[in-house]
């Protein structure tokens, strides 16, 4: 039996095929800005961020209903909370990311 959780931060993680869908808009684009309603831009395809469990079903719906799930991926990490991970950087983070002091 698995336990019921909520989940309050979350990573999404994509790569989306480069066709464009039937509307004639490229899925990428139309994933990104979904991404970026629900949470704050980390890096190229990354984002990350505070989240409720509505609206984590609110974003997962949208999601479904743009990408192909025969070509593209979308990863979502959920977490209870931004403080039960580490993160570790390495290199230039040149984007203007969320801070995150553990």
């Amino acid at each position: 039996m698995s336990k019921n959780y909520n989940y309050n931060y979350a990573f999404v993680f994509y790569d989306i095929a480069d066709q464009e869908s039937e509307s004639g808009k490229n899925r990428g684009t139309k994933v990104f800005k979904i991404c970026k309603k629900y949470f704050k831009h980390h890096q190229k395809s990354i984002f990350r961020g505070n989240i409720t469990p509505s609206s984590l079903i609110k974003f997962r719906n949208e999601i479904k209903k743009v990408i192909d799930e025969k070509l593209d991926f979308v990863s979502i990490i959920k977490l209870q909370n931004k403080a039960v991970f580490d993160e570790e950087i390495l290199g230039t983070n040149e984007t203007d990311s969320e801070s995150i002091f553990l």
